[in-house]
């Protein structure tokens, strides 16, 4: 079924409830284990049933932020999705609890039951209501940039439409669309600081009620379906000074051949994005071109991605071109009873159209390959690796990007690395600000935007911030989706990027055995936690010593062999 085409109900939560409890008493009371499967089995087709009517909701308030039917139906979903994890919550002391541990693990793997125990720890029925605060201040926050409509050279665009501008040849042009994107959100300044103080102070008070410390505990087992098995806080924080010791003195040559690149005496905040004096590269196709020839680039790249990317055309899965009142967002979701990957995005002319399409199509690509998993949680990884097979895909896919760019290839592809490389700090600033900030869950706004202040200077000294006073005052990061959505997340994307990184090495060399490696990966879904999953697709953990220093110095090698200077 074409998405459009799929009807939405709102569940009645009640009678779910009710529905859900007796199979979940059916469930302990089984008599055999063939009975427990049987009931096992058909919890999850309830599941599967509720979160398709929670993904339409969510897809279609996304897709216009404005329409008040599917805005009251995520209202309500923010409601009783907490209840539903309540279920769950059940479900899983179920699980642990049953005589047939045993038989769960010859049949579905022992890992189920390791998630069922890492979920208990996220949750409690003495937090529902805060989680359905939580949710209500998310969705607010989402509301705030999707009602963005920046007033420039007399039309008004979402903040999605006014990317080609800050990253347009004209540094004049760039300084005025900057000035107005970073108006915008001052002007939001108030509502901002008020959202993410609610944010912090909420998260706060689960932590106490779990038992927690403070939130970054809970933060760590809430990222992700169960949080993260196989690392903890600790091995993240030794990671981040790598970190800082390998890459942050790349990334500050890479921002003084930038400057060179440019001629200018200084590079200013809105000159970040702006790379080469010939303008950034961009795709030399139009919107529909673009897909015409995603097509052809996914069944070039192998039997398996071309079958992959006609069902999404076929089903309508893609919604990639902007509007007005589109989230300013790029996802890549399921649609559960039909087994649909979806993908989500806002082309606007820049490399960042192609970043996406590949990006997001690496997270559908290993949705369509698992999908067929019966156990909900086994179709998805943890947060970190499902970023590895978005990451991947972008380099697996460097071999077609001349369809896109034609005679700028190379510049794309020295592009790309660069941002790869700058990326890495950027994120892990992300992170450690997070940590400090619900340490500190009694910050003042101002004490959080000057902690923003320090993680530039750490990870990103080449930045100047003069540009605006806003981000003077050390509030960049109120643009950050994961900061207010998904805390402790964008480490996630970090770690991933090394894992791409080899991926791409790889290829170079094997291209066959790269992708079989791959395309296992992307199979295993979520049947392992992280650092199985990519131990198991021949990729060296981030965490292990000296790999930080060797994937920089391969990578900075690569870019050394380019003459930036005629891009």
């Amino acid at each position: 079924m074409k998405l459009n085409d799929i009807p939405y109900k709102r569940p009645v939560f009640e009678s779910y409830e009710s529905e859900f409890k007796n199979k979940l008493n059916q469930l302990k009371e089984s008599s055999s284990f063939q009975i427990f499967a049987t009931h096992f089995e058909e919890i999850y087709k309830k599941r599967d049933q509720f979160f398709t009517n929670y993904e339409l909701a969510y897809i279609r308030f996304t897709q216009d932020t404005s329409n008040d039917f599917y805005q009251k139906e995520v209202n309500y979903f923010d409601k009783i999705s907490p209840k539903h994890e309540h279920l769950i919550h059940q479900f899983y002391e179920t699980l642990l609890q049953c005589p047939y541990k045993k038989e769960i693990e010859q049949k579905w793997g022992k890992h189920i039951l390791d998630l069922a125990a890492s979920s208990l720890k996220k949750f409690s029925s003495d937090i529902i209501q805060d989680l359905q605060t939580e949710n209500n201040l998310i969705t607010q926050y989402t509301k705030i940039k999707g009602s963005a409509a920046i007033e420039y050279e007399g039309e008004k665009f979402n903040l999605a439409g006014m990317g080609k501008f800050l990253i347009d040849k004209s540094r004049t042009v760039r300084k005025k669309a900057f000035q107005a994107k970073w108006n915008f959100f001052s002007k939001q300044k108030n509502q901002l600081d008020d959202l993410f103080d609610q944010m912090v102070k909420l998260r706060h008070e689960m932590a106490l009620k779990m038992g927690c410390e403070n939130f970054v505990e809970l933060g760590y087992r809430r990222v992700g379906s169960a949080g993260r098995l196989d690392y903890d806080k600790k091995m993240v924080s030794k990671f981040r000074e790598q970190v800082v010791q390998e890459i942050v003195p790349i990334t500050q040559k890479l921002r003084e051949k930038q400057k060179q690149r440019l001629a200018y005496s200084k590079l200013e905040a809105y000159d970040l994005e702006y790379h080469y004096p010939s303008g950034n590269p961009k795709p030399k196709t139009n919107p529909e071109e673009t897909l015409r020839l995603a097509k052809k680039m996914y069944e070039e790249l192998s039997p398996e991605t071309g079958t992959f990317f006609n069902y999404l055309l076929e089903h309508q899965l893609l919604d990639v071109f902007n509007r007005k009142g589109k989230a300013d967002a790029g996802y890549c979701w399921s649609i559960s009873n039909y087994k649909h990957p979806f993908i989500f995005a806002n082309f606007n002319g820049t490399e960042g159209d192609i970043h996406v399409l590949t990006h997001e199509a690496g997270h559908a690509f290993q949705y369509f390959k698992s999908r067929d998993y019966n156990i909900i949680e086994y179709r998805e990884p943890t947060s970190e690796a499902a970023e590895v097979h978005a990451m991947s895909m972008e380099f697996l896919t460097y071999p077609w990007m001349e369809y896109f760019f034609k005679e700028d290839t190379e510049k794309y592809f020295y592009s790309h690395i660069t941002k790869s490389l700058l990326f890495i700090p950027y994120g892990c600033a992300i992170d450690h600000f997070q940590h400090i900030i619900y340490e500190n869950p009694n910050y003042t706004p101002q004490q959080r935007a000057d902690v923003w202040k320090e993680m530039e200077q750490l990870y990103l000294p080449d930045r100047n911030m003069e540009a605006h006073p806003y981000l003077q005052n050390g509030r960049w990061w109120q643009c950050i989706l994961h900061i207010y959505e998904i805390p402790f997340y964008c480490i996630d994307y970090v770690l991933a990027q090394f894992c791409a990184l080899q991926f791409w090495k790889k290829s170079m060399k094997d291209k066959t055995s790269t992708w079989n490696d791959y395309a296992m990966l992307c199979k295993a879904g979520g049947t392992k936690p992280f650092l199985q999953l990519i131990k198991n697709a021949n990729i060296t953990s981030p965490f292990d010593e000296g790999i930080i220093k060797n994937i920089a110095s391969q990578t900075l090698q690569y870019l050394d062999e380019f003459d930036d200077s005629k891009f």
